[in-house]
């Protein structure tokens, strides 16, 4: 993650006693910001929870290009998905880059949908996981019961209000008995997770992480999916740009643009690769590296006027 600019703004999750809040922080922001829904016609801010890698690599690539053409972009970290769409529902930011609508977060859709617009699907075969080491000997989430004891009886999780973490409470656990079995599902952070399955891969430990495609850490450690033979984790599904309400109106060639860019699976894994492995430090850069090579693939957004 490169170091916060003017332009590099964070949202964090406030607990309240009734409903969701938000908290709005200025993270190393300047007091002419204009940001929040843009509103001059040029300045477009883009929300996303940085550990989840697919929105981290598309918003510098959105960067990239509408400064390119003229238009101001902001960065605003979101630490849950539940404050990002309450977010984008209520105009604090302006675009989503990278979603889950379908079925990891139909739930919010459900929920703010009616104020949010769906500008496009940029990818189309993103699909949910549990995931073990390829030493592991478990091939199947059914044959989690018999493992109770190697497993330590636990599911690592990543943040407790993603979408992976709903379905996997709400859905994976009862169909497969995980809970009378002994299993139950710890949350934290993609990070944490990540930390716990490198150091188990280290030891050569059994261990069980919920995960997801497309998302590096699948290339990046040795992890194979186990199968969900009944379909609890969901179908594939496609990643999509969502705009607060109005943002067409507000930004009609934005949204055109946008709406065409798709990407085939060599193409995002490789922007991943580069923003998130590659460049570390520098998304930015990774970006740049990806558009020598790609940028005929999502073309360029009209100048802004």
């Amino acid at each position: 993650m490169r170091t916060p600019t003017p332009r590099l703004r964070q949202i964090s999750a406030v607990a309240v006693a009734a409903g969701l809040g938000l908290s709005l922080a200025a993270c190393g922001g300047s007091d002419d910001d204009e940001s929040n829904g843009g509103g001059d016609g040029k300045s477009i801010t883009l929300g996303y929870i940085p550990s989840w890698t697919d929105g981290l690599s598309t918003a510098y690539l959105l960067e990239n290009l509408l400064e390119e053409a003229g238009y101001t972009v902001e960065h605003e970290e979101i630490s849950e998905a539940g404050v990002l769409y309450t977010a984008l529902s209520e105009g604090d930011v302006d675009m989503f880059p990278s979603a889950w609508p379908e079925v990891t977060h139909a739930s919010y859709m459900e929920q703010y949908g009616d104020r949010i617009e769906d500008i496009g699907a940029y990818y189309d075969n993103a699909v949910l996981t549990f995931a073990v080491p390829e030493y592991s000997e478990i091939t199947s989430i059914d044959q989690l019961p018999d493992h109770v004891d190697e497993l330590g009886g636990q599911i690592v999780g990543i943040e407790p209000g993603a979408g992976l973490t709903e379905v996997t409470q709400n859905e994976v656990i009862p169909t497969y008995g995980l809970d009378e079995a002994g299993y139950s599902l710890s949350t934290s952070s993609t990070s944490t997770m990540l930390t716990e399955l490198g150091n188990a891969i280290d030891q050569e430990e059994e261990i069980v992480v919920t995960l997801w495609r497309p998302f590096w850490a699948n290339a990046e450690y040795p992890v194979r999916d186990l199968e969900d033979p009944e379909g609890a984790l969901g179908e594939p599904e496609a990643l999509h740009f969502l705009g607060k309400e109005g943002f067409a109106d507000e930004f009609p060639e934005v949204a055109e643009w946008i709406e065409g860019i798709k990407l085939s699976d060599e193409e995002y894994g490789s922007l991943e690769d580069l923003v998130v492995n590659e460049h570390a430090d520098d998304p930015a850069a990774g970006v740049e590296a990806w558009l020598e090579d790609n940028a005929d693939v999502v073309g360029a957004p009209p100048a802004a006027s």
